[in-house]
């Protein structure tokens, strides 16, 4: 599927600074990125991601990368990458899940591309459920307002996908109130700053 068919906005905030793989790849339609020797991803032995402190997240370029791909439709690998978090962070933990629900969400919006709508339902479900077991506000998303978008968007006529805001301008802002001196990234000025 070319990049022009998908729900994509490139003036949404990149959190990572990862490139995206060649294409986003959908089941039954293009070459297995890891299994197929055309794969985006063929013989390339990728590390694990890395554990982190749940108020690190704004740290962990696995996490911030995994954003990304969601956002800008890589559904499956966004998913793989999710799937290595909660390994790595505790499946019974808050961040187990966190990351089991954006796994599921991620996975419901691949089966909605390749028009499963049962599936899309029972995922995105059990996503809504694992985010029931999460703080409202948790590594940077207001859990609340995603659920509440999913829900929405199982209503609409779904021609886009929910985006996951990650609120790094209060993260900072959090940092310089208790006297933690960094640099502002990227995102966070343009984030502040607003679309252009």
């Amino acid at each position: 599927m070319p990049d022009s068919d998908h729900p994509v906005s490139l003036k949404q905030p990149r959190y990572s600074t990862r490139g995206f793989p060649i294409y986003r790849f959908l089941p039954g339609q293009m070459p297995h990125p890891h299994r197929h020797p055309g794969g985006h991803s063929y013989g390339l032995q990728e590390p694990p991601p890395r554990a982190f402190l749940e108020e690190e997240w704004s740290t962990s370029e696995d996490y911030l990368y995994a954003i990304d791909l969601y956002n800008f439709a890589y559904w499956w690998e966004s998913h793989e990458v999710f799937e290595g978090l909660w390994h790595v962070c505790g499946r019974r933990t808050s961040a187990g899940h966190f990351f089991q629900a954006l796994i599921q969400l991620a996975a419901a919006n691949l089966k909605q591309v390749l028009g499963r709508e049962r599936a899309v339902k029972n995922l995105v479900q059990r996503g809504l459920e694992r985010l029931q077991n999460v703080p409202p506000r948790y590594m940077g998303v207001d859990t609340v307002r995603l659920a509440d978008h999913f829900r929405l968007w199982m209503n609409s006529r779904r021609d886009s996908h929910v985006l996951i805001h990650l609120g790094l301008a209060s993260s900072h802002q959090r940092m310089a109130r208790a006297g933690i001196e960094g640099s502002e990234s990227e995102a966070t000025r343009a984030e502040r700053k607003g679309p252009e």
